[in-house]
């Protein structure tokens, strides 16, 4: 202590240097240690940032996937059955006593079709009917005489309610006896109707006029509605003199077909559409209606039907339900019906009354309304209406007010004539 008081008064400006050296030496040190937390700190921060980025990349999934559809859960009371990815399904035994419970779907991924799962899975064919009407062809003796099947699904509560109240009426037509069934799979997105069942079931009970399978309603299962509708055709309503299948978004003129019906003969073979010649598969991946060759090789498909609508007879009904166990089970459900018409050797007939493609305007008259009631008066089936369109139409046909002074034709689009040009030598001068 001595010492450093004697050095202190000896050296006074070398101890004021030493003390200011020290201060700004501890300055140093505060100063670098701040800057190293300032630099953690920050690094820290851009990993938080990178972190928040990645988890808003959306997520890159594979081109062909399994079934984006999320299977469905069934209670502890239920069996479960492993479901293919393609055509998943919920095997009940018991429909009345045992519920399924639903859940949230797992997001959709990837809507390309698994052909690989298809093909593995295909030939589960036999599924439960979970509401039947087994008295529907019995109402009448010796069996209705058209039996309207519309394919729906379970959603489509209105468009069936429009054909309830309008061209698909059940009872007289011209003095014909009229029923009427509706074709459901189970739907594919229970979260969107919650109560599908009660409803479904309460439907039902008021209408008795619902046909509903246990195989998911897909567009790729539509196939499956076929063969089950066939199916049920020959064991339940065998006594049907015609049958017309179609889609809920169709407006039919049911007196047209009743007349045109009753000129044929129930216990012969009869199967008239909108019938497709030389169509081609089609190859393009992104298509909704694609098929590689691995399934299918020829390069044109046999004639079919357009699915808005169709006309067979009894006889041609159990024709078809025979075949369709025999046919290998095909993604289109109306090339498939083309096939098993094959299979049968028969050959259906084209009637220009059936648009399943729509009315097509004249090429020489673009503002043409086309929806009008003189166009629709001698047609049978014209396909892509709205709930309100069909109501209105049926009305408008149904008015007693109507009146088409000139028929209307809507056969082919309109083309010029092409008028034979003469032409004359001019002599060399």
């Amino acid at each position: 202590m001595a010492l450093f008081i004697i050095f202190h008064l000896v050296f006074p400006k070398a101890v004021k240097s030493l003390k200011w050296q020290s201060v700004f030496c501890r300055e140093r040190l505060r100063l670098k240690g701040d800057a190293i937390c300032t630099l953690f700190l920050l690094v820290a921060l851009c990993s938080l940032l990178y972190s928040q980025l990645e988890h808003l990349k959306p997520s890159v999934t594979p081109k062909i996937l399994s079934d984006p559809r999320a299977p469905w859960r069934l209670m502890p009371a239920e069996a479960t059955v492993p479901r293919p990815q393609v055509t998943p399904i919920i095997r009940r035994t018991e429909v009345a006593n045992n519920r399924v419970q639903t859940t949230t779907p797992s997001p959709l991924t990837d809507s390309a079709f698994n052909f690989k799962h298809y093909l593995l899975n295909k030939d589960n064919r036999n599924f439960n009917l979970l509401i039947n009407q087994p008295k529907k062809c019995r109402k009448t003796p010796g069996g209705p005489f058209l039996l309207i099947a519309i394919k729906s699904v379970v959603e489509d509560f209105d468009r069936r309610e429009i054909v309830r109240k309008t061209w698909g009426r059940e009872g007289l037509v011209n003095g014909e006896q009229i029923q009427r069934v509706f074709l459901l799979g189970t739907p594919k997105n229970r979260t969107v109707l919650a109560t599908w069942e009660t409803l479904i079931h309460q439907e039902s009970q008021t209408y008795r006029d619902i046909l509903l399978w246990d195989f998911m309603d897909t567009f790729f299962n539509l196939t499956l509605k076929e063969i089950h509708f066939l199916n049920w055709a020959a064991e339940f309503c065998h006594n049907v003199k015609f049958i017309f299948k179609g889609d809920a978004d169709v407006f039919v003129n049911v007196e047209n077909i009743v007349d045109f019906l009753e000129r044929h003969d129930p216990t012969e073979d009869l199967f008239v559409g909108d019938i497709i010649y030389n169509a081609r598969p089609i190859r393009v991946r992104k298509s909704k209606y694609y098929i590689p060759e691995t399934m299918y090789g020829l390069s044109i498909y046999p004639a079919y039907a357009g699915g808005g609508g169709f006309l067979l007879s009894s006889r041609t009904m159990r024709k078809l339900s025979r075949a369709c166990r025999e046919v290998e089970l095909f993604p289109i459900d109306d090339v498939f019906l083309g096939m098993c018409l094959q299979r049968i050797n028969l050959k259906p007939i084209l009637h220009e009354g059936f648009k399943t493609f729509g009315i097509v305007k004249p090429s020489a008259a673009p503002h043409l309304q086309t929806f009008d009631p003189c166009f629709y008066k001698d047609l049978m089936v014209v396909h892509s209406l709205k709930v309100a369109e069909i109501w209105l139409m049926w009305n408008l046909l149904h008015s007693p007010h109507l009146s088409c002074t000139q028929k209307k034709q809507v056969k082919k689009p309109f083309q010029w004539k092409k008028k034979a040009q003469i032409t004359q030598a001019t002599p060399l001068r």
